[in-house]
């Protein structure tokens, strides 16, 4: 404990703390929005075209079980990058987040009532506005669900690309490793968890909030 204190008591370990802490944020939630702009056509396209979805199912599949320091190396030469550019672990985060949201997005829009849909076309609603005022909203549980793991999972992620140079959380554990120092250690485990409880309430409020309609039913039901 004595040791973590000294460690923290430094100002620019402060600062370096906090610009990491930072940087773990963006690393880590920018490739879930790109992933959910990516997964909601992908699978709008599953529900629509079933004739896609075993093809496109098994594709998210393997691409999620491919590792993450892979992936990691294997991007820039596939985008062109800099091997230690943070927009590697950015393109291969949302890949796997995209990888993980095709089928709950698809889900989710597998439970719409189809009364819904039909009463909504009756209405003269047309399909992309309908998906973006009716299915998508009534859509949110399951793929708040998902947006939820796959945040979670990133925010672990994220700390791989330390090994291969990138910032982050991630710099604190090969920092404590190489100089055989556990406060630094110690101090990126505390945060990694903390920042993932708080990402993870603030989606739960946000999915609270999208989807006031769920509640107010239930008390008319009650």
């Amino acid at each position: 404990m004595d040791s973590i204190l000294r460690y923290l008591g430094n100002a620019g370990t402060q600062r370096e703390i906090l610009d990491r802490l930072v940087e773990h944020v963006y690393l880590s939630l920018l490739p879930v929005v790109l992933a959910v702009l990516l997964a909601v056509p992908l699978g709008w396209c599953t529900h629509r075209f079933r004739w896609l979805r075993a093809g496109l199912f098994g594709v998210a599949n393997v691409v999620y079980t491919i590792p993450s320091l892979a992936l990691f190396v294997l991007i820039p030469a596939v985008i062109g990058t800099q091997i230690l550019s943070p927009v590697n672990v950015v393109a291969a985060l949302t890949i796997y987040t995209t990888a993980l949201l095709v089928r709950p997005v698809a889900d989710a829009l597998d439970a719409v009532p189809a009364h819904v849909v039909a009463a909504a076309t009756a209405m003269g609603y047309r399909p992309l506005h309908r998906l973006l005022t009716v299915e998508l909203p009534l859509a949110v549980p399951v793929l708040g669900a998902g947006v939820r793991v796959g945040s979670v999972s990133n925010i672990s992620l994220v700390s791989v690309g330390a090994l291969i140079g990138t910032g982050g959380l991630g710099v604190l554990f090969t920092d404590g490793f190489s100089r055989r120092y556990p406060a630094p250690i110690l101090v990126g485990v505390v945060l990694t968890l903390l920042l993932a409880l708080v990402v993870d309430r603030l989606l739960v409020l946000v999915q609270r909030r999208l989807t006031r309609w769920a509640r107010a039913g239930e008390v008319t039901g009650g």
